[in-house]
């Protein structure tokens, strides 16, 4: 069966729950990656559109940075500068109405090297200066995992980066201009993330993805002991003040859920009483004040369709 796709989320149909409730998406991305071999190529603004106009109010969305559309000359560390330049222009097709009433990427979430230190600053104001308007803020990833079946996506892979001084560095020039710093991980790097947002109270840090969740490689089959650490780092996060929560990205595959690999794409109901024991956990330890669900798509697109997955959201 193929790997997502919209022919095959159109086999499992279902109303929308709420379809007043005002929604703002804070997590989804857009990217060109027409060379690569995964399985949505291309999500860009008319992907987006069609599934936030697929039933509920989706009245606004958060860009956060995919490394696409990175300028192709020019110092390296000033790269990623492309990418929030060719946001800004999907948004502002979005701000014309022509794709509906939502608008997408009205806030702008793009990359900066904090290793560079205090050196980052010129490229925080190139990003600022590319959407003076929308941008809030940088993702700077630091997935390690030291399990060669577990796939480091980190841009700048090593171990260790949230305890560097250099990371540090960058992170309070990051703090001082009043951007946030979007936190992606896996769960077992969780207490690096609260040793770090104490050494940088004044950072605000959205923990994306629920922390990380890995259950798929070494970490198959171990569930008591991997969920247990995962509770614990979640613990460890939550009592730090500067740290929100993204309660999403779960439809990835490396969660361990088999929901990519049926016939049938599956239910909200299911899909919510699946995604409960992490959500409720993320929400009773973080409070409601500091949890937003995400879509993570066109990432999570690969599990569930849009309409579902906010069905569930809402269950």
């Amino acid at each position: 069966m193929p790997f997502g796709g919209n022919d095959w989320l159109a086999l499992t149909q279902e109303p929308a729950l709420e379809p007043e409730l005002p929604i703002c998406d804070p997590h989804h991305h857009f990217w060109d990656y027409r060379t690569a071999r995964i399985p949505y190529q291309r999500y860009l603004l008319h992907d987006l559109a069609a599934d936030i106009n697929s039933g509920h109010n989706v009245r606004s969305t958060v860009f956060v940075e995919a490394r696409s559309m990175y300028r192709s000359s020019g110092p390296e560390e000033m790269k990623p500068v492309g990418e929030v330049e060719f946001v800004q222009g999907l948004a502002a097709a979005s701000a014309s109405g022509l794709y509906g009433p939502g608008r997408a990427a009205a806030a702008i979430v793009g990359h900066a090297n904090l290793h560079l230190g205090e050196r980052v600053a010129p490229v925080l104001e190139a990003l600022q200066t590319a959407s003076p308007n929308r941008f809030r803020g940088i993702r700077h990833s630091v997935t390690w995992d030291p399990h060669p079946e577990v796939e480091n996506t980190a841009a700048h892979a090593s171990e260790g980066q949230l305890a560097s001084d250099s990371f540090r560095a960058g992170a309070r020039v990051l703090a001082r201009m009043g951007l946030s710093l979007e936190g992606w991980m896996y769960s077992p790097q969780l207490p690096e993330l609260a040793d770090f947002a104490k050494a940088v109270p004044e950072l605000t840090i959205i923990l994306n993805h629920i922390g990380g969740l890995v259950r798929v490689g070494p970490y198959a089959g171990r569930d008591s002991e991997v969920i247990e650490t995962w509770r614990n780092g979640i613990t460890a996060v939550a009592e730090c003040p500067n740290i929100h929560v993204k309660l999403g990205g779960i439809g990835m595959p490396r969660n361990g859920f088999d929901w990519h690999e049926r016939d049938q794409p599956i239910g909200s109901e299911e899909l919510a009483e699946s995604m409960a024991p992490f959500m409720n956990y993320c929400i009773e330890k973080f409070h409601p004040e500091r949890s937003m669900f995400e879509s993570n798509f066109p990432v999570d697109k690969v599990s569930y369709s849009y309409n579902v997955m906010y069905n569930a959201f809402k269950l």
